[in-house]
């Protein structure tokens, strides 16, 4: 077994307190390798993790996780936190199913205050803990610490405007990387890096003040440039919009050097007020591949760690294509805008960020813009396409309503990551999508199981259908069992005219409705696949040809929760034709970490389960008989 030298000897928290700070930094080193080692098997969050790991350690010095509340913004920031927290043996089960999440989770640690797994929330969580300790008459620290990326949300702006004139003692640490996942965006970005340039103030207050307290009466002149202070500053360095919202605002300080930190983070403790620290860090520090390229290795895939070349190569998938066709469309066309919330590279869309730099809009980790921002494009005669997870287009449901749908307005969204996602877990499954667009009337959801579908699709967004229209596609490939269908809402795949079970289907989720049918051929079952090509009010009605070709039982197979999947749908239309329905689906629940594959097992919608779950039918059927 590999040792890391210093950090063999970090067991919890409290053992940080006892070292000096050289040692401090040779366990920064040990940190370092140590995650690099792990992540490059696992796959993860490497980037954010390098570069945030003398803040992180500089925070469990100072301040006690298991009672203090220290809350990371976004979650995936959280491994150094995790490792000095007990969970240093576990990190071999990194992402792993049933292992260790990459995010923060309560169930594994009382360290890890609350889930974290999109951005902006933090400050909002923050002073919530803050006012119940206030209520409750407790004592423990509360601290968010945010990423420069996350500070682009909206959200972040409510709360720290409600924190700031609230005066609850709370710590907003910013961790300023100049980075998000792609570059930062926008006038706040652009605020910050005016802030990093003019640490001059604060060194300038510093030497004014130590000089003084050697002066006779230099307490009270001190005290009389005090009074003065905000006009030296206006002139230095003007009010940051943090102390304009009730912050006192603490730095620039350079992330890296931990003694600074350590100081810095004291003081803030001891101040009994909304205190703003301001903290530099460079994303990927220690790891030469990330630094040169930290967008690339944000998130990875298991990697050589002497080449930084992953271990298995990337083949195309269906971001790629979008992208690709978006592209090519765009050529043809000076209307077509594409729009996303920080996820140029994760959506497919460098290249057309490249290529078209006029017609492309990162707004930063602002959804609910991005969608009002689209509608407003739609309405002046632009088509926009607007690319989001899954995950995150749930924080614009209101104005998918409002701005959208209500009038028609012909907005493309094109959603990734549709489906199980996997090792990211429950906050960035993309499993509730179907369920909240098919309720809003007048969204049509196209559902493409392959690369030549979503092409074709996309055009078909942009120029043959009137109202929002979403497209919702996986992340990675096509698999095995992709075949082309027709633009009719619905194609027979396979199948018999008097089947005993049908199939029906929609998305990548053909894969395993075939893989089922091909089982269950060999034990004389005889089974039709449908794939549904949309999911609109057109299909929730069913054609009556379309039900009597049926057969006496459908399955409807999909990767969305149970309430509000488009089995409901069916389910509904057939009542009352002696059809008998069987949905399977998700179920209602948070599904946990793990692959693709072993979670579709886990929930009963892989291949094999599918097919015994219709022998088991069957066979009852006979019995029933």
């Amino acid at each position: 077994m590999k040792r890391y030298g210093v950090l063999d000897r970090i067991n919890k928290t409290a053992d940080l307190r006892e070292l000096p700070y050289s040692v401090l930094y040779e366990l920064c080193g040990s940190l370092r390798e140590f995650i690099i080692d792990h992540v490059s098997q696992t796959g993860g969050h490497l980037s954010s993790n390098l570069g945030i790991v003398e803040l992180a350690v500089a925070l469990e010095r100072v301040f006690d996780s298991n009672r203090d509340r220290i809350i990371y913004d976004v979650g995936h920031q959280c491994y150094v936190h995790k490792i000095l927290t007990g969970r240093k043996e576990a990190f071999t089960s990194l992402r792993q199913y049933g292992g260790l999440s990459g995010f923060l989770k309560p169930e594994e640690s009382q360290t890890d205050p609350c889930i974290t797994g999109h951005a902006s929330s933090s400050v909002s969580v923050a002073l919530g803990m803050a006012h119940a300790r206030t209520l409750k008459n407790q004592k423990y620290h509360v601290v968010a610490v945010i990423g420069d990326g996350a500070l682009t949300g909206g959200m972040a702006y409510e709360a720290l405007n409600n924190a700031g004139g609230s005066g609850e003692p709370l710590i907003v640490v910013l961790n300023d990387n100049n980075m998000s996942i792609t570059q930062n965006v926008g006038a706040m970005s652009r605020h910050l890096a005016h802030l990093r340039v003019s640490p001059r103030y604060q060194r300038a207050k510093a030497k004014v003040k130590g000089a003084l307290s050697h002066v006779p009466g230099g307490r009270t002149l001190t005290n009389g440039i005090s009074r003065v202070k905000s006009g030296i500053k206006s002139v230095v360095l003007p009010t940051t919009l943090f102390e304009q919202m009730g912050f006192a605002y603490l730095g620039p300080v350079d992330g890296h050097d931990l003694k600074a930190v350590c100081e810095i983070l004291t003081r803030a403790k001891a101040m009994k007020q909304p205190v703003l620290l301001h903290v530099m860090t460079r994303k990927g520090k220690g790891y030469r591949f990330a630094e040169e390229h930290p967008g690339s290795f944000h998130g990875v895939s298991p990697f050589d760690v002497l080449t930084g070349k992953p271990l298995k190569p990337a083949g195309m998938n269906f971001s790629a294509c979008f992208g690709e066709a978006l592209s090519a469309l765009a050529s043809q066309d000076e209307r077509i805008c594409a729009v996303t919330a920080a996820m140029s590279s994760g959506t497919g869309l460098t290249g057309f960020a490249e290529k078209y730099p006029s017609r492309f809009f990162d707004v930063g980790i602002a959804e609910e813009h991005a969608v009002a921002m689209c509608a407003g494009m739609a309405k002046q005669g632009l088509k926009p396409v607007c690319a989001l997870y899954s995950t995150f287009l749930q924080r614009a449901y209101d104005q998918i309503i409002h701005d959208v749908a209500i009038e028609g307005i012909g907005v493309v969204f094109a959603i990734d990551r549709a489906g199980v996602v996997g090792e990211d877990g429950a906050t960035h499954n993309g499993v509730f999508d179907v369920g909240f667009l098919q309720q809003i009337p007048g969204v049509t959801i196209l559902c493409p199981s392959n690369f030549d579908e979503l092409r074709s699709m996309l055009a078909q967004a942009i120029y043959k259908r009137g109202g929002p229209v979403a497209i919702r596609y996986p992340r990675g490939g096509e698999g095995a069992f992709t075949t082309d269908t027709s633009s009719e809402w619905a194609a027979c795949l396979t199948g018999t005219d008097s089947p005993d079970v049908s199939i029906v289907t929609y998305g990548i989720m053909v894969n395993q409705a075939l893989q089922a049918a091909s089982l269950l051929e060999g034990q004389g079952v005889r089974v039709q696949v449908w794939k549904i090509n949309e999911i609109s009010e057109q299909t929730r009605r069913l054609p009556e040809g379309w039900v009597q070709s049926l057969g006496g039982r459908v399955l409807v197979l999909e990767d969305a929760v149970h309430n509000g999947c488009y089995g409901k749908s069916i389910e509904e239309a057939l009542q009352g034709t002696g059809i008998e329905v069987c949905l399977c689906n998700l179920g209602n629940r948070f599904l946990p970490h793990g692959s693709v594959a072993q979670l579709y097992k886990e929930c009963g919608i892989d291949g094999e389960s599918v097919a015994l779950r219709i022998q088991e039918w069957a066979a009852c059927q006979h019995m029933d008989g």
